[in-house]
């Protein structure tokens, strides 16, 4: 039995174990090819971050479920939060959104879907494509188009419309079984046992969660083998009875709270938890606010325990964490299965360590938005490093080479390709950030930097804001 250990499971969850007005969100112009200024002192200042997609996207679903209206406040407002505004709004809820003040304001309809048809399209963002598919279901009588972009058309969706299909629903697909596009008709949630598969993605597992409240009958999940990420379950599961109020009456439910919080984004926090790696330490007061003891939904925390045994010195206040540079950092080996998000973050600053860095537990994020263990490998080398994928295909060993690393770089920037991955830009720009040639001047470039625009639109900005207050 998962210990999801809130109201939800009690009331009508098991999980068993067996083998509107949308504003558009300021996206800065970038260029295609984007040169990192380095560092040329330590790092210092105030980092604050923006929401995290990962609650924020959950939380627009379970908003849409209550009976009475949520603010969201703290919401993120990027490329991924974006394609499930518009799909709510595209199912008649009114949503109300300001991206300045980050809140949306969600007006339910107590577990009814308004519109019986609708066309979506979920570009590349995992949450609102699984989540919102299982969303789709609690209408009785519906038909819904969907489809995403050509990476998500060759994102693992078959252990969620299989365990659908079980409850009922039925998939016309155009192209490839199991894929987008299809055409959804749905007939409700009759409830019962389900077998699941979601060992490809926890988001398989958190769409069915979301949606088993209103379920006409208990929902009982068999769940084949392990699931990936498995804290993403576990801040699921916490955030579910947060918004217990506008469900069907439940064990223990919280009382009527207008306002849900959003925490700030602990993935995007790793970059800059790791940018003193790459610029020669931090100054005093260096912090990432938002982010300390308070911050309990996200499983990518975990990367702070990581972040000290390279070497930084993090300290963990109520409503922040400070980082302190250490004497040298070390390469590692660490699992990085239940917060693989941040694998990146460490393969791109390996090439600055002291000695190898293994990195193992992240063979799921081969069908992530792009093949994440190959595009960093295929990058490292480009950099001159030893890197190799591990002969199980679940992680990398990678061998700094640091003299290779001048050596590429020397008559000009290396140009690092991003495969359209918002977090192979952002770990890579980090370690443009080190002042390789002590010049000042660029020695790396991110091609198709406005790829960030999916979960942090402002990351060349905020790296940039920091570097110009290091000189100060």
């Amino acid at each position: 039995m998962i210990k999801l250990g809130a109201p939800i499971l009690a009331a009508r969850l098991i999980i068993q174990h067996s083998e509107f007005s949308i504003q558009q969100s300021p996206v800065p112009s970038l260029p295609a090819i984007l040169p990192i200024k380095p560092f040329t002192a330590p790092v210092r200042g105030t980092v604050r971050l923006p929401g995290s997609k990962s609650i924020t996207n959950r939380a627009l679903i379970l908003a849409a479920l209550c009976k009475d209206p949520v603010t969201l406040q703290g919401a993120l407002f990027s490329r991924d939060t974006e394609i499930m505004l518009k799909a709510l709004r595209a199912l008649g809820f009114k949503i109300a959104a300001n991206t300045r003040a980050a809140t949306i304001r969600v007006t339910g309809h107590h577990g009814i879907i308004p519109k019986a048809k609708a066309r979506l399209d979920v570009g590349n963002a995992g949450t609102a494509a699984r989540f919102l598919t299982a969303f789709l279901c609690l209408k009785k009588r519906g038909v819904f188009q969907l489809d995403g972009d050509e990476a998500m058309r060759r994102r693992p969706m078959k252990g969620l419309l299989d365990a659908l299909r079980q409850l009922g629903a039925e998939f016309e697909f155009t192209g490839e079984p199991h894929h987008f596009p299809f055409t959804l008709k749905t007939h409700g949630l009759p409830g019962g046992t389900v077998e699941v598969d979601a060992s490809a993605s926890s988001q398989i597992l958190s769409a069915l969660m979301m949606v088993a409240e209103w379920a006409d009958e208990i929902l009982h999940i068999k769940l084949h083998g392990p699931t990936v990420s498995e804290p993403f379950v576990q801040m699921t599961a916490k955030m579910i009875p947060k918004f217990a109020h506008g469900f069907k009456p439940l064990i223990d439910a919280p009382p009527y709270q207008e306002t849900y919080f959003i925490e700030p984004d602990a993935t995007a926090a790793s970059y800059f938890v790791l940018l003193p790696v790459a610029t020669l330490g931090a100054a005093p007061g260096y912090q990432i606010a938002g982010l300390g003891e308070l911050t309990n939904l996200q499983g990518d925390i975990g990367f702070l325990p990581v972040a000290s045994a390279l070497g930084l010195k993090i300290v963990k206040k109520p409503d922040h964490t400070e980082i302190s540079s250490g004497p040298a950092y070390h390469g590692l080996k660490q699992n990085f299965n239940p917060f693989s998000d941040t694998f990146l973050t460490l393969a791109a600053l390996a090439p600055l360590l002291d000695g190898p860095t293994h990195i193992f537990g992240i063979r799921h994020t081969r069908k992530q938005e792009t093949d994440r263990i190959h595009a960093m490998a295929t990058e490292l080398a480009r950099l001159g490093q030893g890197v190799a994928e591990t002969p199980d295909q679940d992680g990398l060993i990678i061998t700094p080479d640091l003299a290779a690393l001048k050596s590429r770089s020397k008559k000009k920037p290396v140009e690092i390709e991003t495969y359209d991955d918002h977090r192979v830009a952002m770990s890579f720009a980090i370690l443009g950030s080190h002042n390789l040639h002590a010049n000042g001047k660029p020695w790396l470039k991110i091609k198709n930097p406005a790829c960030c625009g999916k979960t942090f639109p402002n990351f060349f900005d905020t790296l940039e804001t920091l570097r110009k207050q290091s000189l100060k």
